[in-house]
Formats: structure tokens, sequence, C-alpha cells
């Protein structure tokens, strides 16, 4: 697969001429969510999910398809019957050539007042995992971690032990649009030094063959 990064949470893969995006939320690029053949989204937080993006990808291509949570479904499926299906942890899809497993149930605790939303994760190809807002471990091996390395939800220690754990071949950030530039190499050298994986830094555009 070629991953490409795009803004904050939002990664593309391609493979065989077809398109996945996961999160084309309301930090990632307008038309970040354009082109694509399958569009999975991990929660109804607006910089995951954001519905214009959603509803203009699925308008762009009508044989494109989304599948997610069902907080998030039931705002589309009415306006696209039979293309908008709801998955939970433990299923397991094929979509456009591309399969997907399906991991986690509740978001990341952002302060013991605030009820917890569902989040779910996914595993594309039996290879690279989106957590979401979560840090969830999935039962299986993972290559290639996508890394939610800054949010309000979040702090660098639990990022180190969330790499530990899970071991993947490597990490590449996301969740990162909350994080100034200045900042950037404290992180890199505590994951690179901490991590126990190796830790990548795409930048928006940038792509990678998996």
């Amino acid at each position: 697969m070629k991953l490409t990064k795009r803004l904050h949470s939002c990664v593309q893969l391609e493979k065989d001429g077809r398109t996945l995006v996961i999160d084309p939320g309301a930090f990632s690029e307008p038309d970040a969510g354009l082109g694509a053949d399958v569009l999975l989204v991990t929660h109804e937080h607006p910089d995951h999910f954001e519905e214009g993006r959603i509803r203009a990808a699925l308008d762009a291509r009508p044989g494109a398809e989304l599948w997610t949570l069902r907080d998030v479904a039931r705002k589309l499926s009415a306006a696209y019957p039979g293309r908008v299906h709801t998955v939970g942890d433990g299923d397991a899809f094929e979509a456009a050539g591309f399969s997907v497993s399906v991991h986690g149930e509740l978001h990341a605790v952002i302060h013991p007042d605030l009820p917890r939303i569902t989040n779910v994760g996914f595993l594309v190809e039996d290879s690279l995992f989106h957590p979401g807002d979560a840090l969830t471990v999935p039962e299986v091996p993972v290559d290639t971690l996508m890394l939610p390395l800054h949010a309000p939800w979040n702090k660098i220690a639990e990022v180190i032990d969330y790499v530990r754990e899970v071991k993947p071949r490597q990490a590449i950030d996301i969740h990162d649009a909350y994080l100034a530039d200045i900042a950037r190499p404290i992180y890199d050298k505590a994951l690179e030094g901490l991590g126990g994986a190796p830790h990548r830094r795409l930048g928006t555009g940038e792509s990678a063959a998996l």
C-alpha cells in the first residue's frame, strides 16, 4: 500500500488503483475525502468527522461507501441508503479490495467528569492500525501504528507506553495539529529513545510505501 499523510488524523491509503481515507475531519484538507472508494470514521468528534466533507466525498463518487460507528452512521444513512455501514469492535469486512478489521469501543478519557463516547480503531490489510482517539491495543500484530501524538486526552508517557505495548514495526505520527513545530523535536527525541520502535514523522502530503 501507499500511505499519504493528510492534515491532523486523516490518512489516505492506495492499493491497486483504489483509495481508502480515514478520518477526513474539520482539521484535514477540505478535499481530503474526495476520490475515496472507502471512507472510515473512528468517532464523531469534529476533528475526525466533518459531515460536509463526508457528504462531498459520497456525492462525488457514487460507488464510495462509509464504514463507521452508529453515532456517525445515523447522521448519513438515510441520505445514502446501502452505502453507510455500522461497525463495532470485532467486526471485519472487505471494501473495494481492502480488508479491514475493527478494534476498540471507547474514546480515551478526557476528564472523569466527561462521559466517554464510542470510538473504534481500524486495522487495514492486517498491517496499518489507526486507533482514532484511543490507545487501543489490537490482539493481533501491527506493522504500522498511526500514533496519536498530542491531544487533550494524552501525555507523552502514555504515548511512549502505547508504542511499547503495541510493538509495531514502525510508528507514524497522527493527531498532531495541536502541536507547535517548536515542540516537535522534544516528542521526536522521546519516542525515538524510549518507544522501542522506529518512529517517523511524515509531512502533510508526504507519502510512504508500506
